[in-house]
């Protein structure tokens, strides 16, 4: 249980974090959209950093915040020496793609860094090849299976760009570290 809860820290410090934002813009009916990732514009860098931080509306927020708690908690409790790099590269270099490679205009909200969480988990099982980390990608694919609609343009007004290149992002983090094989503790064991 402590171990749990060790593993949730991050996870839900992140995501009170989204919620004050998102707070802050409603009490005083203000938005940070233009704190997004604008692609191709010098002041649109600043979202690499900040577009996770923000979200339209509360709805949007809400669908973000229960797979960053639970994506983030299992990352954080099966590949503890590689979870803060995991999410921290997922959240720089998959918003610089978006910067790069995105449409022109705002991008907004946590969902780049969920869809690479999300991606590193199910694909680490295939580098690894050990039993606990394909049971992970196993039952994340069950639970989580659907989120490969989004990297697909199919939804206007959807960023598909961030969960895409959040997507790849993780993949390429699975398969650094699921290539090294002589990182000793490299997850807890089930």
């Amino acid at each position: 249980m402590k171990l749990l809860f060790k593993s949730a820290l991050f996870p839900l410090r992140f995501t009170i974090l989204l919620w004050i934002i998102k707070i802050i813009e409603w009490v005083f009916h203000i938005s940070f959209a233009t704190f997004g990732i604008l692609p191709r514009n010098i002041s649109g860098l600043k979202g690499i950093f900040f577009a996770p931080l923000i979200h339209l509306d509360f709805l949007h927020l809400i669908s973000n915040t229960i797979p960053i708690l639970l994506l983030g908690t299992t990352l954080f409790t099966f590949y503890p020496k590689w979870a803060s790099t995991v999410f921290v590269t997922c959240h720089l270099l998959g918003g610089f793609l978006v910067w790069l490679f995105g449409r022109e205009f705002y991008h907004i909200g946590a969902s780049g860094v969920l869809y690479g969480i999300a991606a590193f988990l199910i694909s680490i099982g295939l580098f690894k090849k050990d039993f606990t980390s394909l049971l992970i990608s196993v039952i994340i694919v069950l639970f989580y299976g659907g989120l490969i609609w989004g990297i697909l343009p199919i939804q206007p007004g959807v960023s598909f760009e961030s969960h895409l290149f959040g997507a790849l992002v993780g993949v390429a983090c699975a398969a650094y570290f699921g290539s090294k094989r002589n990182i000793i503790n490299d997850r807890v064991p089930l």
